[in-house]
This record gives structure tokens, sequence and C-alpha cells, in this order.
């Protein structure tokens, strides 16, 4: 079971919890999920510079709260806090939004972006498009996550790794992954890496031990 399920949607609602909390039916509910993907979609563009690696939205009544995971909040906010300021108007134009107390924007401090699932991979993707050797660069990646303090990490690149004529796929692990565990806080995203053979998929999983259940 651990290798044909996502490892978060596994844990969802006991270590996890959902990044869109809120309740609406009908055409509520359309209208608020894909106001939400339209969400996510600017802004994990917008905030790359802040290494942003996670959107997170609450919301009640007619209010909307954006809780913005960044690795670099200084990038985030701006100087005296004009960069969340222009964060909120490009918000507001593009949800075609009046009221502007209806929208929040929190920003969270991400401790330690190594142990993030989600920057790591885009880290990887970023050196792959390059062309930097990929046992070189999987195996910094699986030492610097190590150093950050995971239990264990698990890399996978499936593709024409390095412009090969022939698509193959390299695994690298460190540590433990129980995927069966439910109680294990496992982190997992897959993202894609453009080259110039093609798209490179990158997968990482990273163990960050027990959680409170």
């Amino acid at each position: 079971m651990g290798q044909k399920i996502n490892p978060i949607g596994f844990r969802m609602g006991t270590v996890f919890s959902w990044q869109s909390r809120w309740f609406a039916g009908g055409r509520k509910y359309r209208q608020y999920l894909l106001e939400d993907i339209k969400i996510r979609d600017l802004l994990m563009k917008k905030l790359k510079p802040a290494s942003i690696a996670k959107v997170e939205i609450e919301r009640a009544s007619s209010k909307v709260k954006v809780l913005l995971f960044v690795a670099r909040p200084g990038v985030l906010i701006g100087r005296g806090g004009v960069g969340l300021t222009e964060l909120k108007k490009f918000l507001l134009k593009a949800l075609k939004i009046k009221d502007e107390n209806t929208l929040e924007i929190a920003p969270m401090d991400l401790k330690y972006p190594d142990l993030s699932a989600y920057l790591v991979a885009q880290n990887i993707a970023e050196q792959i498009a390059k062309r930097l050797p990929a046992q070189r660069v999987m195996n910094q990646s699986i030492d610097r996550v190590m150093r950050a303090g995971a239990k264990g990490v698990r890399i996978v690149l499936s593709g024409r790794i390095g412009g090969a004529e022939i698509a193959r796929r390299e695994r690298k692990n460190a540590g433990s992954m129980p995927l069966h565990t439910i109680r294990q806080n496992i982190d997992f995203v897959a993202v894609p890496a453009l080259t110039k053979s093609g798209y490179v998929g990158v997968k990482v999983w990273i163990n960050k031990g027990e959680a409170e259940v």
C-alpha cells in the first residue's frame, strides 16, 4: 500500500491537516475550489524568490485568510511591509475582490527549509535543468536533508536523465522510510524538471520522525 498511495493523503486527518479549510455547498463549493487553485498557482509562481513551500487557505463567512509558508519571510514582507501590501493588492485584483478587509495574508516562517520536500525537489529540478550531474545533485541533497535532522530521505529521478537516449530511473536512499506506518511524519512531493531532452520527474520523500497523533 505504501507504494501505491500518496504518503500525505494516506496520513490525512491523522498526521496532516487539509491545506484548504472551509465548508461550502452547491455553486459556492465550485467557486471556492477554483479560487483556491488560482490563488495557489499565482502565489507559488510569484513568491518563488521567497522560497515558498506551501499555501494554506482558511475561509470563514465572507473572509479569506491565506497562510504563506516561506523560508525567506524578509523577501516576502519587504522593507516596512511594502512587499506584503503589494502582494495583497495583486491578489485583490486577480481575484476581483473589492473589499480589502475580506482578504488577510499571514506569512509563516519555515524554520527548516531542508526538511521541506517541495523546496528540496524544486532545488533538484533546477539543477537537473541546468544539466548538472544527477548523481552529484542527489547526493548533495541527501546530505543537506540528513544534516537538517531528517530520519530518512528518498529521491527518485525518472526520464532521459543527462540527455540519455533511453529513459531510466535513478534512486537514492538514506536513513529509514517506513511508508506503511501512519504515525510517521513523511513529507512527499513530485515535480517536473524541464530539460532539453524533455521532462525529468523528481520525487522526494522526507521522513521527519514520529508525529504526535
